[in-house]
């Protein structure tokens, strides 16, 4: 009987590291990330960063490289046939 106690004991003990070495800090991170935002300061913080970020963007030459540009060029094109399609 002693040595199941000991050895549940230690089952609980080792499920209790793993889980909190592990799951535990990704739920801490994410749930305090998401109580920055819950609060009226993390909100302000936020869309100061997105402020800041928005600036950062318009002051560049360019958005988007070459390659990604023709990219999205052919994809914007083959949406407006496919949209002038249903349209006739």
């Amino acid at each position: 009987m002693k040595q199941f106690i000991y050895k549940s004991i230690f089952a609980v003990l080792a499920i209790i590291l793993i889980y909190e070495f592990t799951i535990g800090k990704e739920i801490k991170k994410y749930s305090s990330k998401i109580d920055t935002l819950t609060t009226k300061e993390g909100r302000k913080e936020f869309i100061i960063y997105l402020r800041e970020e928005i600036n950062r963007g318009v002051n560049k030459d360019r958005y988007l490289s070459p390659e990604d540009a023709q990219l999205l060029n052919k994809f914007f094109k083959k949406i407006q046939k496919e949209i002038n399609e249903v349209n006739n």
